[in-house]
């Protein structure tokens, strides 16, 4: 997201309890990019701002299938159309695969230090 300033802002969806969240807030803060955090333990990231994630990477792409949540809801055998599964990330957020971070039409799914570096021309 560009500032009124024409400074880059990155906004990062992510729980401050995710090892790899962490790392992506730490990246932008050592390079003095201000980030717009939102909390999914706080506020879940909605529908739509799920599909904008799905739309570059797929809907697949956004599932952890690592996390606790995703096993206690027994989801490994689900087989759901991609608006079932937009709808339980964002009823679930803590499924999501973290972090999702986006600046202006670029985003990513996870840890991108190499994507990110790009987006900085490094």
């Amino acid at each position: 997201m560009a500032t009124s300033t024409g400074r880059m802002e990155v906004q990062v969806f992510g729980t401050r309890k995710n090892a790899a969240t962490r790392a992506a807030l730490r990246f932008w803060a050592e390079r003095r990019v201000a980030t717009h955090f939102v909390d999914l333990a706080e506020r879940a990231a909605s529908p739509g701002e799920l599909r904008r994630f799905a739309q570059r990477h797929g809907v697949t792409a956004l599932i952890d299938t690592n996390s606790r949540r995703y096993a206690e809801l027994g989801l490994s055998q689900a087989r759901y159309e991609d608006e079932r599964w937009l709808a339980l990330l964002a009823a679930e957020p803590l499924v999501v695969q973290q972090p999702l971070t986006r600046w202006q039409h670029r985003v990513t799914i996870g840890s991108a230090p190499d994507t990110w570096a790009a987006w900085l021309g490094e």
